[in-house]
């Protein structure tokens, strides 16, 4: 993506609008991403960014919930939203004849809902059902309880969905109190990818987002440090031991965080031709999948890999894992193998592009955290510089065994 193939706007409430023209489509996919998450709720707080997500599909001061459900159904559009650590967003994909819809209904779920008494209680509901839904799988389970154990009595730790507890204690006061405290309309971002120009969706921001009246509140988030490398394990009714391993990383706006992906993609990426799949799958056939995973934060980031395997294989596959890293920091990558991991990570990042709900979601949150878009040749770029010892010396900084913690599920 040249620097050329999007356009940014600012509007007077300062809220910015990003668009993206392309030709080859008659699909708008529109979004409001705001700049606020898990990580800025207080400890009595837990769940509630994620509560008030559901909540803006509840009503608003002139729909009810089943208004804003078949508002964009009807026409045959989708809408959905997400909650992160540090990211709220409200986004839709419908034929672009009826973008101004989808901008004025995001609008209003996202300024003008009401958060009605009657709602909140059914919506405690399903969330406790999803909370238990997501401690009855232990893939799931284990990835939240290892995110705990890495950020120790801090926010990045937390549970994205909350406590049974902090759930049941949610009030609609508790919902207003919390989206006034942090709503900054300088870090909203109205994205849009679709064949219209920008000054259509520019219009459109004018007449439904730019009478939000400008607000600026900016509660600092509390930074992670005092990181103390931990092992566990837990005793559990399952049929597989699972595990994980890993440690705090690079953060998003790091110099190495390209780098650092692209190590991260070649021990345990999507691929079957990670190192870690060839090793614990398809040379020893220990497991049925294995996953290294790299997700950067404001001033932090996570890397972690996570299998599941048979009790009586845990230890050998626990070893063929730090055996993998430990080859990467003693054994530099030959230029062959080198070549194929940049071409695979360069044809992934392309066909991630295809996706143009993705690139309009991207889009919002590079511009939150970066305040600016890395177009796909810059990548590219960065990617194409990665040398041997540039794999081996973050291997050996960012991969520091002794400083890594696990936790295992193991069968009872």
């Amino acid at each position: 993506m040249s620097e050329k193939e999007y356009e940014l706007v600012e509007l007077s409430n300062g809220i910015r609008v990003i668009h993206k023209q392309v030709s080859d489509t008659q699909i708008a996919h529109v979004g409001i991403m705001l700049d606020i998450g898990s990580r800025d709720e207080a400890t009595d707080e837990q769940g509630l960014a994620h509560f008030l997500e559901h909540m803006a599909f509840k009503g608003t001061r002139k729909r009810s919930s089943f208004h804003i459900i078949n508002r964009l159904e009807s026409l045959g559009g989708e809408l959905n939203a997400y909650t992160t650590k540090e990211k709220i967003c409200f986004y839709a994909s419908l034929l672009d004849i009826h973008v101004d819809k989808a901008v004025e209904l995001l609008a209003d779920i996202t300024f003008n809902a009401v958060f009605p008494e009657k709602q909140i209680e059914k919506e405690r509901t399903v969330i406790l059902e999803e909370m238990s839904i997501y401690r009855d799988s232990p893939e799931d389970a284990i990835q939240d309880e290892f995110d705990e154990q890495l950020f120790p009595n801090h926010a990045l730790g937390r549970n994205i969905l909350g406590t049974v507890q902090t759930v049941k204690s949610f009030t609609r006061k508790s919902l207003r109190t919390f989206l006034n405290r942090h709503l900054n309309t300088e870090k909203i971002i109205l994205s849009s990818v679709g064949s219209y120009s920008v000054k259509k969706i520019v219009r459109l921001a004018d007449k439904y987002i730019k009478p939000i009246p400008h607000k600026n509140h900016t509660p600092q988030r509390s930074l992670f440090n005092g990181y103390t490398p931990t092992k566990r394990e837990i005793k559990k009714p399952i049929s597989q031991a699972h595990f994980a391993i890993g440690l705090p990383s690079l953060s998003i706006k790091d110099e190495d965080h390209i780098p650092f992906l692209f190590l991260t993609n070649l021990l345990g990426g999507s691929g079957m031709s990670s190192r870690l799949n060839l090793s614990l799958r398809e040379k020893c056939g220990l497991v049925y999948g294995v996953d290294a995973t790299y997700t950067p934060y404001l001033e932090t980031g996570q890397f972690a890999i996570y299998f599941a395997t048979e009790s009586k294989n845990l230890k050998r596959s626990q070893r063929i894992v730090l055996k993998e890293i430990e080859m990467l920091k003693s054994k530099p990558l030959g230029s062959l193998q080198l070549h194929k991991a940049k071409n695979q990570m360069k044809g992934q990042m392309a066909l991630s592009e295809e996706s143009k709900n993705a690139m309009m979601l991207m889009m919002a949150k590079s511009q939150l955290d970066l305040n600016k878009i890395p177009n796909l040749s810059m990548v590219f770029k960065k990617i194409n510089e990665i040398t041997p010892s540039k794999i081996q010396e973050l291997t050996k900084t960012c991969l520091t065994v002794e400083r890594m913690s696990s936790l295992t599920y193991s069968p009872v």
